[in-house]
């Protein structure tokens, strides 16, 4: 289905326009654990997040078919980013559906970077409103997750960490639909499959430990976390999959430690992290992840893309 190959050849597609995003250690953390910790600085990358690997790979691979019509996708936010700055260096038009409560910084961004951005309800609205803008126009779907050219791109993400910190024992990863992890765990699990690969959910958005514990994806009810990046009301088909395939635990962080962690990274390591993009680093602070003994730990920055009045509400407790 996918292969480490497969995310190999995602990076060759990618890395003429995508460089590598630096390791940052977080000093205080490393003391705290007796360990080395570090921060894989996805915020540095095009668009402010990871997105643009898999929107560039996606693109880059896609047959004349898939683009004449445009391109569609929903997304609250870094999807729409990633995908609008990808479909715009290959000049392909993307019409975008984003929640009503989308960050007006990412849909402002996305708009600027040429996507046609329809605000319409909850994220499932938004899907819904995609589907019928498919059929009305002939648009082609880029899924934000659940597609195995977007999972290779992200997973190229893990080939990186791999090069730059050798002596990794376990990498903690943000889960929304499960695209990244599932990327990052394929290259993981082929190339150092001694390591360990923690997902980190927002426990108001725990969607993959949702579908872990019925057997497959289901819509959950309701949605209720800051970390509006990892917000998705179900996993896919192919990313729970991968996901059991290649992760070795999850964990859930509620809003008040996502926000006592966003503060840290601001104050000690000087990162500019999201809420999504602070899960990981939650995790750790609150002392919820049962580590590997020793070894390097690497936590996945997913993103920065917040504006000040978000910040600005997301007070620690």
């Amino acid at each position: 289905m996918i292969t480490i190959e497969t995310v190999q050849s995602a990076r060759e597609t990618i890395s003429d326009t995508l460089t590598s995003t630096p390791l940052i250690m977080d000093h205080v953390l490393s003391e705290r654990l007796g360990r080395r910790v570090w921060l894989k600085g996805e915020l540095f990358q095009r668009t402010g997040s990871f997105k643009p690997r898999g929107g560039i790979n996606w693109i880059r691979s896609a047959n004349w078919d898939e683009l004449a019509g445009g391109l569609g996708a929903v997304s609250a936010g870094n999807h729409a980013l990633g995908l609008a700055w990808a479909a715009r260096e290959a000049d392909v038009p993307v019409t975008i559906v984003m929640p009503d409560n989308a960050s007006p910084f990412k849909v402002d961004g996305s708009r600027a970077l040429g996507a046609e951005v329809i605000l319409h309800g909850d994220i499932n609205d938004a899907w819904t409103l995609m589907h019928e803008l498919i059929d009305q126009r002939g648009l082609t779907l880029v899924h934000p997750y659940d597609d195995l050219r977007i999972i290779a791109g992200q997973g190229t993400v893990g080939l990186e960490i791999l090069e730059q910190a050798p002596e990794t024992s376990a990498i903690l990863c943000p889960i929304g639909g499960g695209g990244l992890i599932s990327g990052i765990g394929i290259a993981t699990s082929a190339l150092q499959p001694e390591l360990k690969l923690f997902g980190v959910e927002p426990a108001g958005a725990a969607s993959m430990a949702y579908a872990w514990a019925l057997g497959g994806p289901k819509h959950l009810d309701r949605i209720d976390t800051c970390a509006k990046s990892l917000a998705a009301a179900v996993v896919g088909e192919h990313t729970y999959h991968l996901c059991r395939q290649v992760t070795d635990d999850l964990i859930a962080v509620n809003d008040e430690a996502i926000q006592r962690a966003i503060h840290h990274l601001i104050q000690h390591t000087k990162l500019y992290a999201e809420p999504g993009a602070a899960v990981g680093v939650a995790s750790l602070l609150e002392g919820m992840v049962e580590l590997p003994p020793t070894g390097d730990i690497v936590v996945v920055i997913t993103g920065g893309n917040m504006d000040r009045q978000e910040l600005d509400r997301l007070r620690p407790v």
